[in-house]
């Protein structure tokens, strides 16, 4: 194993940093905000003492980050930012010039509630409202996940096959700002598992020009390259799991598009994405003590979303709440609801479903909550009806 023999203890941000650090990208433009500060904080000091090489921009405001982001990449850099909540709204029209250019910029998106009333604690309606913006979305448990992810950005979102933008998410001052363990690679292996920005067309390469965001009008090509888009995003799913497998060869540390737990047997399956998946484990444990056959599923890739995957592992169950930690105001269920319920749709699976809206704002959830879920599942496995409309779990005054 390529892995440092000692164990640390970081937060998130440090453990992000630390790959960032490790990575040692061209340019990094960044803008500071709860709860991503400590990102690039961290970094800009690294820069400060010397220990990357890296172009540090400051700049005024999200949206000139991401500007510049797209600056840098088109001019063919390797390059890095972060960001959370209204910093994430506020760079909205260019996350999309970024994905539309086909450029590989990677994004830490630390999950913040967006306002209002102004909240700065952890949902994921940040990046779930950007979740058709062009750009590739892993999400991560704790904060190993967290480094692991950035340190296969790279290798993910420059494949030729692929070439799109790619943003990371955690869960903010959960996974941010608390203190985890973490066992990085070395400086070395890091380096040796990015390898070397592949040549692309760049805008200072003189001998083979090129125009980076034309006008794209009535009688041009945008529907084309909307459907590129497309195709580089369903390309990009199988180019995920062969760098899921090939870091695995490094660390031993094994990722799938859906990390699936005591699924083989169950009769009943949550199905949630980032740290509340640690909760739903240990409610797991109790209940299997009792004779219970739950399961539980972690989404990891949600863009591309895996739909035939999680079809598959749904097929065997009798019935699957799905958690939200973001809501769709108007529509049927939380986003990543109405994603599983496609899923289910388009490949033929009829399982009884039903949608938990869990933590908005940073609201606790408890692993009674959890517990609550799975009884209501078995309930439901042994003929009893689900609820048509949103649970919504540890809501005052209920």
């Amino acid at each position: 194993m390529a892995t440092t023999e000692k164990l640390m203890a970081v937060t998130g941000n440090q453990a992000v940093a630390m790959a960032m650090k490790q990575i040692d990208p061209d340019v990094v433009a960044a803008y500071p905000i709860t709860p991503q500060t400590d990102v690039v904080q961290s970094y800009s000091q690294y820069v400060a003492d010397g220990e990357v090489q890296t172009e540090f921009v400051t700049v005024e405001s999200e949206h000139s980050a991401m500007s510049a982001c797209i600056g840098s990449a088109a001019a063919g850099a390797r390059t890095m930012t972060a960001t959370s909540s209204a910093g994430f709204a506020l760079m909205w029209e260019v996350v999309y010039v970024a994905a539309s250019m086909r450029l590989p910029i990677v994004m830490t998106t630390v999950n913040r509630a967006l306002s209002g009333p102004i909240n700065i604690h952890c949902d994921h309606s940040d990046s779930m409202g950007g979740r058709d913006s062009g750009w590739i979305q892993i999400y991560n448990e704790d904060a190993q996940e967290a480094y692991d992810a950035t340190v296969m950005s790279f290798p993910i979102a420059e494949h030729p096959d692929v070439s799109l933008p790619l943003m990371n998410m955690y869960d903010g001052f959960i996974i941010s700002g608390a203190i985890g363990p973490l066992r990085p690679l070395s400086d070395a292996a890091v380096k040796d598992f990015i390898g070397e920005k592949p040549a692309v067309l760049n805008l200072l390469d003189s001998e083979h020009p090129v125009t980076f965001g034309p006008f794209d009008g009535l009688h041009g090509w945008y529907f084309e390259h909307k459907i590129a888009q497309n195709r580089a995003m369903e390309a990009a799913l199988p180019v995920i799991q062969e760098t899921y497998d090939r870091f695995a060869e490094v660390t031993g540390r094994q990722y799938q598009h859906l990390m699936c737990y005591d699924m083989e047997d169950a009769d009943v399956a949550i199905v949630v994405i980032g740290s509340a998946a640690g909760t739903a484990r240990t409610v797991m444990a109790k209940l299997k003590a009792e004779g219970l056959k739950v399961g539980l599923v972690k989404i990891r890739t949600f863009r591309p979303f895996p739909t035939a995957e999680i079809a598959r592992v749904l097929s065997g169950v009798k019935a699957v709440a799905v958690l939200d930690r973001a809501d769709s105001f108007g529509a049927m269920g939380g986003p990543l609801y109405l994603e599983i319920l496609a899923a289910l749709y388009h490949e033929g699976v009829h399982t009884k479903t039903v949608n938990c809206i869990y933590g908005l704002g940073g609201r606790d959830l408890y692993p009674q909550n959890i517990e609550d879920v799975f009884r209501m599942l078995a309930d439901a496995a042994g003929g009893a009806d689900l609820p048509q409309s949103r649970v919504y779990l540890n809501m005052k005054g209920e």
